[in-house]
């Protein structure tokens, strides 16, 4: 018998009990849905994690301030003073470094017309929005000119222009008060959202470092030195270049302590990469177990099945019928099964997903793979499970089988 033949039989079989084969289905269709909006979730979360890292900065290094001993006492991380925009500009020579861009911070109270704002004011040059990878929505970044002649103009975040300007006028050319100096808006940044750490990003004002260190603190010294490596490839060495230029700079020998910090991302980001793949395979195998219960249900219908149709399996076989082709034809049925179930969980799984990240606003993605596996592996199930009662039934005897009551 061809095997059309014997997919046609065994669609007919499973035609005559539609009920029962589409109970039987439904272990499958849930299980392979589970797969599809656990992976898409595991997927969705690993990325949304990937792209708040990648929001930081490009290729990002931060130099941070050092622990320095004061009469026996330490001071603790970010106790040392010592960081200096000259610095910065050593750093910006080295090989392998991109953008370099002093970091002052200061929290203060801003006015505007009659509204006022308590946000975060950072200092910084022209080359942050590269190294963070932010863009301007309106107007103009401040240019290097502003910083060399510490220029008071300012570019706002979203949440203060939202808060300084809420009747919706245009804030470039504004004037915003913060202790008591006037700055000029020259331009408004894209929205960011909220950091990793539930930081809302866009409650800021950026302005030339020089001009938060005259005007705002007046000190000699920067909060951070933020850079940006050439390349993925260029991280490690600019970091070593960075920490070896700065020792110099510093006049610290072995065996003093570092009074500066230097950290990259990148081990970050393969951290929670790697946790993200941990999870999402996870998700997937609690998933995958649901498969199995699914295939533990088509064992059990195919051996009711077998059961039923003892006396059909005699009849076919005492007119020639082969233990092969009956073998054939049960297992197609348990393939048929499965697969379908399969295709129609894939199809559920996706609705499924879509309508959560419409709902609940949480990333999902979808994965190619994740579907092929689900309908492949379905299969497997299909033939894993049906082997045995498609193998018990090709061993029945005619003659028993025709006696069979």
């Amino acid at each position: 018998m061809s095997f059309k033949a014997t997919f046609r039989i065994a669609l007919d079989a499973l035609l005559r009990n539609r009920a029962r084969s589409l109970l039987t289905m439904l272990g499958v269709i849930i299980g392979v849905a589970a797969v599809i909006i656990t992976v898409a979730i595991g997927s969705g979360a690993r990325d949304s994690v990937q792209k708040q890292i990648e929001g930081l900065g490009s290729n990002l290094i931060v130099v941070m301030p050092g622990s320095v001993t004061q009469g026996g006492a330490r001071t603790g991380a970010g106790g040392a003073s010592t960081l200096t925009p000259d610095d910065g500009i050593a750093i910006a020579k080295l090989p392998g470094v991109a953008a370099v861009s002093p970091s002052v911070t200061v929290r203060s109270q801003v006015v505007a017309g009659g509204n006022n704002w308590q946000t975060t004011i950072t200092g910084v040059a022209p080359t942050y929005t590269f190294i963070r990878n932010w863009s301007i929505v309106s107007g103009q970044f401040f240019s290097q000119n502003d910083v060399y002649s510490a220029n008071k103009v300012a570019v706002l975040g979203q949440t203060v222009v939202q808060n300084l300007f809420p009747d919706g006028s245009s804030p470039i050319g504004q004037t915003i008060i913060a202790k008591g100096v006037p700055f000029t808006v020259v331009g408004t940044l894209k929205a960011m959202g909220q950091s990793g750490t539930g930081q809302d990003q866009d409650d800021t004002i950026l302005i030339p470092y020089t001009s938060a260190m005259q005007r705002l603190t007046g000190s000699t010294t920067v909060s951070t030195l933020m850079v940006s490596a050439a390349g993925p490839d260029s991280v490690q060495p600019a970091q070593t270049a960075i920490t070896t230029l700065l020792e110099q700079r510093h006049h610290i020998v072995p065996p003093q302590q570092d009074d500066f910090t230097v950290r990259n991302l990148q081990d970050i980001a393969s951290a929670a990469s790697s946790t993200g793949a941990v999870l999402e395979f996870l998700l997937a195998g609690v998933a995958a177990v649901s498969l199995v219960v699914g295939g533990i249900g088509i064992m059990n219908i195919m051996l009711v099945s077998v059961t039923e149709r003892t006396r059909e399996i005699g009849l076919r076989m005492s007119v020639g019928a082969r233990g092969a082709t009956i073998l054939r034809q049960f297992l197609a049925e348990s393939i048929m099964l499965s697969t379908v179930g399969g295709v129609l969980g894939v199809c559920v799984g996706i609705f499924v997903t879509l309508l959560i990240a419409l709902i609940a606003k949480w990333p999902m993605a979808v994965s190619v793979y994740g579907v092929f596996f689900s309908v492949f592996f379905s299969a497997l199930v299909g033939i894993f499970f049906g082997y045995y009662p498609a193998r018990k039934a090709a061993q029945l005897r005619p003659i028993e089988a025709l006696r069979f009551e």
